[in-house]
């Protein structure tokens, strides 16, 4: 018996989706599908992007508290905490970003979120796309490649889980 995938969003398709083609005025329905996706266990997020979320105190943050306890889970678990501290080694043998890039990603939510997918099966969703010649970032796609987690753009995992808007 096979189950649905679960996705796991991050921090920049609440953000998006919010300050432009879904913003609450526009596309109440996309927030609501979110909650009742996560309801159903299907899409979740992690804590340290609900951080990321808060700073904004704005329309985004209140859903995001309203939320809370459905969408975003903890990284408070040994096996994500050891797969994050194995990214960070996998990390800091890659001679093509740069030292800033490393610390930057070290110090957000992007490592814990593949982290969480990682050990979880879950499939990582993001508008971050595969950029092997950067340098002053690390994409979240290429670490996900590294490590052989999927992932796929909001507009992918919606039409995957079928929501359509009416």
């Amino acid at each position: 018996m096979s189950t649905a995938p679960r996705y796991i969003l991050d921090a920049n398709v609440f953000i998006e989706a919010a300050r432009r083609y879904y913003a609450f005025d526009i596309a109440p329905k996309f927030w609501t599908s979110l909650s009742e996706l996560a309801l159903d266990g299907r899409i979740l997020s992690i804590d340290r992007v609900k951080r990321e979320l808060d700073r904004g105190k704005d329309d985004l943050t209140k859903w995001a508290n309203d939320n809370s306890l459905n969408m975003f889970t903890s990284t408070i678990q040994p096996d994500v905490i050891n797969c994050f501290r194995d990214i960070m080694i996998w990390l800091q043998t890659q001679d093509q970003y740069k030292s800033a890039a490393k610390t930057e990603f070290a110090a957000g939510a992007d490592g814990w979120l593949i982290a969480y997918a990682k050990t979880n099966g879950c499939i990582v969703v993001t508008h971050e796309v595969p950029n092997n010649m950067i340098q002053i970032k690390v994409p979240i796609p290429n670490v996900c490649r590294a490590l052989d987690v999927q992932f796929v753009d909001t507009f992918l995992m919606l039409r995957a889980v079928g929501i359509k808007f009416d």
